[in-house]
């Protein structure tokens, strides 16, 4: 029976017919986020079941995607308060569609197996086209196989694929990769080796670099392994996984490469508190300490005795170099329940940051209202 319980759990991501008391429900408690002085925090959206990853599309429209729903969203602000007028949704039935990118009047969504497109969407939000296949050559596992994906600065999209399994030495080169394409579809490439599962990823703003999050292995004890912020300057690195996690943590059931041999992750995170989202803060409105670092949205642990995590974290850097982690917004957990779980952040023309939030279904708008900061504040 234990050993049938950790596999449904792995699979489900938490013990199956058991809800871990973090991920019990309970109402939006907005008032009891915490922030550094003179930010505010507001809801930019509810009823958005599910809300994954995000995207900004033209005049207002934030796209954002979604898992178990099988839909994809148009957020839209027609009058430019930063407040969502209406939620609409324009597409059902899909598979597991987190991932959401626009591109040249087009929206990208990408499913378990395939990435579709939905052209000219901007003035058809109410009567959307059909979606073109882009690329249906991606694996059809679901564990892990939930994407977020991106443009870089090549002009390629990246589409990771997750490990199917908690952890394993799969033969197929494409699972615990990041790969990119042509935005035809053709060209299709591993670009990262070695990545278990990242749900979130941003190219440097001036250097063009990719630098993404990953999450631990499970079932190694709560304090390890570390989830990762890792960077990636250029295409063939393998930054460990299954051999090694963290900078030093050798897998006990899978020997290969060391961890000298591997890409050890620029921070270590905090063990199991699932980082996903990420960007870099390329806004001009919150203090100067800010810019060019990046905010993690944390979804929370689901497997350790004290549950950590469900919270948005800053990551400073400057010249290539980055952190400690600290805390930037923190509340959705209170003692051992969690009323909602951030995984996305998406930076808005004005400066100000949004947060998915998958577990109350809401978007979440961050803003400083402090004044001018002080000078290297």
């Amino acid at each position: 029976m234990a050993i049938v319980t950790i596999v449904l759990a792995a699979r489900c991501g938490y013990f199956a017919g058991f809800a871990p008391a973090a991920l019990a429900g309970g109402a939006p408690q907005l008032e009891e986020i915490e922030l550094p002085p003179g930010f505010e925090i507001d809801v930019y959206a509810r009823d958005v079941p599910g809300a994954r990853s995000m995207t900004s599309g033209p005049d207002g429209v934030l796209f954002v995607g979604s898992r178990g729903e099988g839909r994809v969203y148009a957020v839209v602000d027609r009058d430019g308060d930063r407040r969502a007028d209406e939620v609409k949704v324009i597409a059902r039935g899909l598979d597991s569609p987190n991932g959401v990118a626009w591109r040249d009047g087009s929206l990208y969504v990408a499913e378990i197996s395939r990435v579709i497109r939905f052209d000219d969407l901007a003035g058809r939000l109410d009567d959307p086209p059909e979606p073109v296949v882009v690329n249906d050559s991606f694996p059809s596992e679901t564990h892990h196989g939930w994407k977020f994906i991106a443009f870089g600065p090549d002009d390629m999209l990246y589409v990771p694929v997750g490990a199917p399994c908690n952890v394993c030495d799969p033969e197929d080169e494409r699972f615990a990769s990041i790969m990119r394409m042509r935005l035809d579809g053709t060209g299709l490439e591993v670009f990262a080796h070695g990545v278990r599962n990242t749900v979130g990823f941003d190219f440097h703003p001036e250097t063009g670099v990719l630098w993404f999050t990953d999450n631990g292995r499970d079932w190694l004890g709560d304090d390890r392994p570390p989830d990762e912020l890792n960077r990636a300057p250029r295409p063939g690195m393998h930054f460990g996984f299954p051999y090694c996690h963290g900078r030093d943590n050798r897998d006990p059931e899978h020997r290969g490469p060391s961890c000298d041999e591997t890409t050890p992750p620029v921070v270590e995170l905090e063990p199991h508190v699932a980082a996903l989202g990420m960007r870099f803060y390329v806004g001009s409105r919150f203090p100067r300490r800010y810019r060019g670092g990046i905010f993690v949205a944390e979804h929370g642990s689901w497997n350790r005795t004290d549950p950590i995590g469900y919270r948005v974290m800053f990551v400073p850097v400057e010249d290539g170099r980055a952190g400690p982690a600290r805390v930037f917004a923190r509340g959705w957990l209170s003692g051992t329940v969690a009323w909602g779980r951030p995984v996305d952040v998406e930076v808005l023309d004005d400066g100000s940051l949004l947060v998915s939030d998958d577990k109350a279904g809401m978007i979440y708008r961050i803003r400083y209202t402090g004044g001018e900061a002080e000078p290297g504040g």
